[in-house]
């Protein structure tokens, strides 16, 4: 956002985080710039080579073809980037290009492929990106947002469109897409569940994904953690034996050690580099935040032009930064424009960001959910109907107590807005209004429309209830946001009736036994090791899928770490995603696809409790 909005929305911001009176309808929560950010002004993760177009020894730079192939060889124009997500009786296209367009953004569209009768308008958004897209090349570079909605469809129904050319862009070819079924449609269908994906480690769920798209998926729901580009900066970090993330020449290294997939050591690699986590020739990642996101979208286009694409927020879309790393290279840089150089200690702040890499804004650019539609906020929480099924997507980052990307309020424990080092750089939201005290779940949009959403359900035409955030209730890799999203929302998921709580964060798969409130297993609902039946209002089923494929690699249990009782199914090794399938009002099946061949890795049978 630029900085004028933020500091017209202030107010509206302090209103909202400080827990005063504030209206009931979504609040847009802008980016604070009281502060001024002091660090460089394209921040590259390469010391080798830090400019916005050249990455250095071990960082070739990354090229994905846009969704439109440009008319010319130097077009000053494109359509980058195409996806397509459900709004109620509709769909939402959205497209991205580097430039405006210099009027209104529209679709032509026909329920028959040579005859596109009709005309649909939409509207622009934009950010001051960092860096511009005038500084980097046209087909690889996004900052022009464009949503157009097309209501009033038929459920099931096939239709086409195309993005007619404006202002220098390459008119598309003919697409399509096809609509949701109505809610109480029987018959079966399947969709793709993913989380933690990224580029690196995912080339197998990618090709996967792709070859199930094509072969009739409903759609794809990505779980957060997308496309990791807040790990631009892994080039600059030395590693360290805490969180061996970098690559950087010195000591690069997967997690785990060899033996090292076959296309990391079967091509040349620049002298002094190893086999390593970031790709064959030492990098397969963008050093620029923001051409990360660029060249992941563009990577996806053979997936989100053939199907749905439907995302929810992780811990990867809030900022530029999670952390430092050794030597806090990353505080020297981001605070005081020192490259290659060290602080005495870690102090990211919400400031040291670029504001345009503050507070979930790529995120909030980059897609169009149906939050509005659906009496949520934006893109952060939402649910739709399809056929059987209803979905609920959870914010599991913001806008509940204690959540993990702070609101401002708690970093003050709402005596006021605060100093920039009482702030840390992931400090995001909240996007819904607090009415009351920030501690307690009633005073939070989210909470209050989640409890509205599942009561609302008409469980005769929508049996199955899927919920999805990012972050796990519980697993065997046990952490303190766990008891917060619990005590937030598992009583409102199991109270009504919810059959399965989604989620990924952690980079394994690992389904667990169906647990009761006080987390222990529900026996009563195990019919077997791979069956187990639904127990409305006692017991919920979990699984975390978080293995998609990404530059941190797997997550492993320590030496000293033992699974625990409630994991069922715990696969740390290989790379993948899901596919759910629901057959009928009875009975759904849930199986782990790996990347490494396609092979099914683990099933699950969910069975409806009879009444």
């Amino acid at each position: 956002m630029r900085a004028s909005t933020a500091s017209a929305l202030l107010s509206a911001l302090a209103t909202v985080q400080l827990g005063e009176a504030a209206p009931r309808a979504p609040v847009k929560r802008d980016v604070d710039t009281r502060f001024p950010y002091t660090g460089p002004d394209v921040p590259v993760g390469d010391w080798v080579d830090p400019t916005v177009n050249g990455n250095g020894k071990g960082f070739p730079r990354l090229v994905e073809a846009p969704a439109v192939k440009p008319s010319s060889s130097k077009p000053k124009n494109n359509i980058n980037v195409i996806s397509v997500a459900y709004i109620p009786n509709g769909v939402t296209i959205h497209y991205q290009t580097p430039f405006g367009l210099a009027e209104q953004p529209c679709v032509h569209w026909g329920s028959s492929a040579t005859t596109l009768d009709k005309k649909a308008a939409g509207e622009t958004t934009t950010y001051d990106r960092t860096p511009p897209c005038s500084e980097v090349a046209v087909t690889q570079c996004s900052q022009f947002y464009h949503n157009v909605q097309i209501e009033n469809l038929k459920p099931g129904q096939t239709y086409y469109y195309s993005i007619p050319a404006a202002n220098g862009t390459t008119a598309s070819q003919t697409l399509s897409f096809k609509t949701a079924h109505e809610a109480g449609n029987q018959k079966p269908f399947s969709i793709a569940v993913l989380n933690d994906m990224g580029y690196t480690n995912a080339r197998g769920t990618h090709k996967h994904l792709a070859q199930e798209a094509s072969e009739g998926l409903a759609f794809a729901w990505h779980g957060g953690d997308i496309s990791y580009a807040d790990d631009w900066y892994s080039g600059i970090l030395p590693c360290v034996e805490d969180w061996p993330v970098c690559y950087n020449g010195s000591d690069t290294r997967l997690p785990g050690g060899p033996p090292y997939p076959p296309e990391y050591l079967n091509h040349p690699i620049p002298k002094g580099e190893e086999a390593n986590q970031g790709g064959p020739w030492g990098g397969d990642m963008s050093v620029l935040y923001e051409s990360n996101w660029d060249l992941w979208q563009q990577w996806m286009n053979k997936i989100t032009m053939k199907i749905p694409y439907m995302v929810l927020p992780g811990n990867h879309e809030a900022a530029c930064a999670e952390f430092d790393g050794g030597n806090n290279t990353l505080t020297a840089y981001l605070n005081d424009d020192k490259a290659n150089s060290s602080a005495p200690e870690s102090a990211l702040t919400y400031y040291s960001c670029p504001p345009s890499q503050r507070n979930f804004t790529t995120y909030q650019h980059r897609f169009r959910m149906p939050g509005a539609e659906s009496g949520g906020v934006g893109n952060f929480w939402y649910s739709f109907d399809y056929g059987l099924a209803h979905f609920v997507a959870i914010d599991g980052e913001t806008d509940f107590p204690f959540s993990p990307e702070y609101p401002f309020v708690r970093d003050t424990d709402g005596k006021g807005l605060p100093a920039a080092n009482e702030t840390y750089s992931t400090d995001s939201g909240p996007f819904g209004a607090i009415t009351g005290n920030w501690t307690d779940n009633e005073s939070y949009e989210q909470w209050n429309w989640l409890k509205n959403d599942l009561a609302n359900v008409d469980k005769t035409k929508t049996p199955w209830i899927i919920a999805m955030s990012h972050r796990p209730m519980y697993s065997s890799e046990v952490s303190s946001y766990q008891e917060d999203l619990r005590n937030a929302f598992e009583d409102l998921l199991i109270d009504a009736g919810v059959d399965m709580y989604l989620a990924g964060h952690i980079h394994w798969y690992e389904r667990l036994w169906p647990l009761t409130k006080d987390g222990k297993v529900d026996k009563a609902s195990v019919v077997d090791k791979d069956t187990y039946t639904t127990n409305p209002g006692v017991s919920l089923t979990h699984i975390i899928n978080g293995m998609a494929g990404n530059i941190e690699s797997h997550s492993t249990l320590g030496s000293d770490e033992k699974e625990l009782k409630i994991t069922n199914v715990l696969d740390q090794e290989h790379y993948g995603f899901s596919k759910l399938t629901f057959h009928s009002a009875k009975k759904l099946t849930w199986q782990f696809i790996r990347g490494v061949d396609g092979a099914v890795g683990d099933e699950l049978t969910l069975v409806k409790k009879s009444s």
